[in-house]
């Protein structure tokens, strides 16, 4: 498997294990050190104990809508790597970025930020633009 298919594999496996409510699974995809996440509508959360327990949280409401998402673009730096995409959650659109790190050889999560996107979802592309930055 390339690197971008190892790290598109992690990032697949977060949002499967949100779709599945499974906090073991969550746990097992953050990093043990340096991480941080940003939910929308949340202050900064540090450190993966208080990640873990927001995310306890949110996969314990029977009313969490369902996220999914498109368009993800790799950028790989070394041990270190972003994924862009596009969350969609209850109608709205969400730019979503997601920070990796190579532990021991496998892919770790380090951050995650998910921010209200101001365009109508019918506006977005099906695929993720070229890799160009600007």
């Amino acid at each position: 498997m390339s690197e971008e298919k190892d790290i598109l594999a992690a990032n697949a496996a977060y949002y499967s294990a949100f779709a599945a409510t499974d906090l073991g699974a969550m746990s097992r995809i953050w990093a043990d050190d340096g991480a941080t996440c940003i939910h929308p509508g949340w202050p900064a959360l540090f450190g993966r104990s208080e990640i873990l327990e927001s995310y306890r949280q949110i996969l314990s409401n029977p009313e969490q809508d369902r996220i999914e998402p498109r368009n993800a673009t790799v950028i790989v730096r070394g041990d270190e790597a972003r994924v862009l995409c596009v969350e969609f959650v209850g109608g709205a659109a969400l730019a979503a970025t997601n920070l990796f790190r190579r532990v021991d050889g496998a892919w770790r999560m380090t951050h995650h930020q998910a921010s209200p996107i101001a365009a109508l979802v019918e506006d977005l592309p099906e695929t993720p633009p070229s890799k160009r930055l600007n």
